[in-house]
């Protein structure tokens, strides 16, 4: 029934998130109009090489108008921002529902151990898709963004993703990727899932066991301070493994959007 809920919400939300895309289109296609009028004035400024009382009146009102205008479509933005994480964390709740419930459809088999292969692929696409920090003014990064670790009583979540210390087949310890299953208070311990189906472990570990991975990317043109700098430790996954090794970063990206085959920040490991 939560599953059907659930489904029944991200419906409403895409409808919602679908008008709100179409209100950013019609207030951009507004807003374009004054925008070409600021740009003529300026060139009839340099045409006349001359600064008037009247084109100071008009470019402060035309300036105003376009600012108003930035602030209601970043407005229109944030809402739409808001709509797609409340889907993305209905899904991920609806993927754990039905991880602990075990559902399979009748007509097909139960899931089989996911391949090495597609697992690279799809975390490779969910830290290309983690989500960009975006504050308003004078806002700083939170916790879980980027290199900001979380807050000293923060408690991972069901479904989290996190670098967990286990103990390997062989006695030596190491630091795996994992996914939280709970947290128990009273013990003050997680019990978390190997995310490598092919050597499919839950492991119960205490919280200095636990390092909670981020939440959201950190912009390096508007929140530098929230990136891993030169010379920092940090853990690092091994190419097509789920297992982290000591590293140093090397340097910090550039722009968000950074291609991992354009990026300084290759870290290099420290043994």
């Amino acid at each position: 029934m939560a599953l059907v809920s659930a489904d029944s919400r991200i419906a409403e939300l895409l409808t919602e998130l679908h008008q709100l895309i179409k209100q950013t289109q019609e207030e951009r296609s507004r807003s374009e109009h004054n925008l070409v009028n600021i740009q003529k004035t300026h060139e009839r400024m340099q045409t006349e090489n001359k600064i008037s009382p009247y084109y100071r009146t008009k470019l402060r009102g035309l300036y105003t108008t376009a600012k108003a205008d930035a602030e209601a479509e970043c407005n229109i933005l944030r809402k739409a921002l808001d709509k797609i994480a409340e889907i993305k964390s209905l899904l991920e709740e609806r993927r754990i529902a039905a991880k602990i419930a075990g559902l399979y459809n009748d007509s097909e088999p139960p899931r089989k151990t996911m391949r090495r292969g597609v697992l690279m692929t799809l975390l490779q696409q969910s830290a290309m898709t983690l989500p960009l920090w975006i504050g308003k003014p004078g806002d700083k990064p939170p916790p879980l963004c980027g290199a900001i670790p979380a807050s000293g009583d923060y408690v991972a979540r069901p479904g989290d993703k996190v670098a967990a210390r286990v103990k390997a087949v062989d006695g030596d310890e190491q630091w795996i990727l994992a996914e939280v299953v709970s947290y128990s208070h009273a013990t003050n311990k997680y019990e978390v899932d190997d995310i490598d189906e092919e050597g499919k472990e839950r492991h119960t570990l205490s919280r200095r066991r636990v390092i909670p991975l981020p939440q959201w990317k950190a912009n390096p043109e508007t929140d530098p301070e929230a990136l891993f700098q030169k010379e920092q430790l940090v853990l690092a996954l091994y190419p097509q493994t789920t297992c982290f090794y000591r590293a140093l970063i090397h340097a910090p990206p550039q722009r968000v959007n950074q291609p991992p085959w354009e990026r300084p920040w290759v870290m290099s490991g420290t043994g």
